[in-house]
């Protein structure tokens, strides 16, 4: 184990964290002790104190295990933007003795049907905004579906404009199996003693490599507990710190950073459900905001409002991010508004968020940082598996406490993902990069195939999957195309069948492309092409049709 590193470690911290060997649960339980009164969530704001939060999300333990018969290990779906319902329903299935499936919202009845039939989930909280799309699963795999309407959880009277779709009264009418979010509250029912503990699964998040449908990575208390106290140990976020949360909870990042670590520190955290850079703006002023993360695209339409200046940041201590690298001309702009630089880290869903990241006293620029606290990192040849020197690009793989048990029901995948080296177990990242002489990493390249749209990432052999559901298809290969704003975006290679090119056109193929999947997702560029080619096995090259576009992209 590489420990060059260590020159730069955080001032006052040890190179070893001990975990606590509890379930996540627990946190929630020591913060509302202690707090009881402070606010933990403010939404359009209504303040959500830790005494309520612990309050609602004991009585939805009760709800799942007495109501809906939810037992310990069962998996139960989140299906939400960020609001307060998520953060309390994440909570309520960790103390009714469940594993947390969180999911995208974005996502469609014929992706949810995925997870569902993966999982084995037969529970799923749904807000009411994308009730329609859950709703034919239900009776198909789900038994039981309990609707959130995010407006129960609005201010009287919100200083700021509230999103239609937040301020909705309740729409879905209860019925067998469709449970309303207040009625599980008020009913105040009680869960069984919890006996959960650290090496007990609680949280299951999906992603997806270079084959077949998205994997959910299981994921034990003992592993979250890695990097919320490794992030809080890091960071040494005050008591009294305010976290201004942009990134979706159901992703890693945000669920550890912005809801699992604050909660843990008993900070309190401000939800924006969706990205707006005015309403962010905002919030940092009216709240006094002391940190948040946001991919590189969010900080650009920030820094880019007209009136920016207009606004009072000076209570910004910390702003950070990954999943795509920080360009050096907008971290300056951030260095010159907020006298702050940008804390980049680099992290997997199979990692549950960071295995890196920079020292917040000694951070380099577009780079992923160091190993954190008893993490073994080291680049191999993709090829041979041999360890390379210092400098040279090679796969990066990773060792450490918050690496997943597995893949959900995926010997093969698990079987491919991991190798062992000096009697530890070491996952395969994908990503190609280097180290430094001072031990910082840096990403160079994908050995997988993955598309960074404006931080979401997006699989290509799931959206061909879908892709090939269209008529009109008879083959399609999915690259990413260079964009100005979003970094990357999803282009289709598509193959028409034989009589169809009269009968349909690129925008017939997005249109119906964005009614199958996430918008993200989604084709933004299609290009209809004779064939595919193909490698002597018969499988698209599309590696070859990448480093074509690359290449056209270079051409003035």
């Amino acid at each position: 184990m590489n420990t060059r590193h260590y020159a730069f470690w955080p001032k006052g911290v040890d190179y070893h964290m001990p975990i606590p060997a509890t379930n996540l649960y627990y946190n929630a339980e020591v913060s509302a002790k202690r707090y009881p009164d402070k606010s933990f969530i403010i939404y359009y704001d209504y303040h959500v104190t830790f005494a309520q939060f612990l309050r609602e999300a004991e009585a939805v333990a009760g709800f799942l295990t007495q109501s809906c018969g939810v037992k310990q290990g069962d998996r139960v779906i989140i299906d939400m933007q960020n609001s307060p319902q998520f953060v309390i329903a994440y909570y309520g299935i960790l103390r009714a003795g469940a594993v947390v499936v969180p999911l995208n919202p974005m996502n469609r009845t014929a992706e949810l049907r995925h997870y569902v039939e993966d999982s084995g989930a037969r529970v799923a909280f749904v807000a009411q905004e994308v009730f329609a799309q859950m709703r034919p699963l239900l009776g198909a795999g789900l038994d039981h579906i309990i609707a959130v309407t995010y407006a129960d959880y609005v201010g009287a009277k919100p200083t700021v404009r509230v999103p239609d779709f937040v301020s909705a009264p309740r729409a879905v009418k209860p019925e067998p199996g469709v449970s309303l979010w207040h009625t599980a509250i008020e009913a105040g029912l009680s869960a069984p003693p919890l006996r959960t503990g650290p090496d007990d699964l609680a949280v299951m998040p999906y992603t997806s490599g270079t084959t077949g449908l998205p994997k959910g990575c299981a994921h034990t208390n003992r592993n979250v507990m890695a990097t919320v106290t490794g992030q809080r140990q890091w960071t040494r976020p005050s008591l009294e710190t305010r976290i201004l949360v942009i990134l979706p909870f159901f992703h890693v990042t945000a669920m550890q950073g912005a809801m699992n670590v604050p909660l843990m520190n008993a900070s309190t955290i401000v939800i924006l459900p969706r990205w707006e850079a005015r309403m962010a703006a905002h919030y940092i002023a009216h709240y006094r905001i002391n940190a948040f993360s946001a991919v590189p695209t969010a900080i650009i339409d920030l820094l880019l409002l007209p009136d920016i200046d207009n606004y009072d940041f000076s209570s910004l201590r910390q702003v950070g991010g990954g999943g795509a690298a920080m360009p050096e001309a907008v971290a300056q702009k951030l260095q010159d508004k907020c006298g702050l630089g940008f804390l980049e880290g680099y992290g997997m869903t199979e990692t549950m968020a960071p295995t890196h990241l920079n020292p917040p006293d000694a951070m380099k620029k577009q780079c992923l940082g160091i190993p954190m606290f008893d993490v073994d990192a080291r680049i191999i040849d993709p090829l041979t598996l041999a360890e390379l020197p210092q400098g040279e690009v090679g796969e990066i793989i990773v060792s450490g406490p918050q690496i997943m048990q597995g893949y959900w029901q995926r010997p093969e995948a698990n079987a491919s993902a991991f190798i062992e080296r000096d009697g530890k177990r070491f996952l395969r990242t994908g990503d190609l990069g280097r180290m430094d002489e001072d031990g910082y990493y840096f990403m160079v390249d994908r050995l997988k195939r993955m598309i960074n749209a404006s931080g979401f990432k997006v699989w290509p052999a799931e959206v061909e999957s879908i892709l090939y559901g269209h008529p009109a298809v008879a083959e399609a290969c999915i690259i990413s195309a260079p964009d100005p704003h979003r970094g990357e975006t999803v282009k289709a290679l598509v193959v028409l069948k034989a009589g169809s090119a009269e009968n349909v056109d690129d925008e017939a193929i997005i249109e119906w492309s964005r009614n199958q999947m996430a918008s993200y997702k989604a084709p933004r560029i299609v290009e209809f092409v004779e064939s595919l080619p193909k490698s002597a096995t018969g499988k698209v090259a599309w590696r070859l049709l990448q480093d074509q576009e690359n290449e056209r992209s270079k051409k003035p």
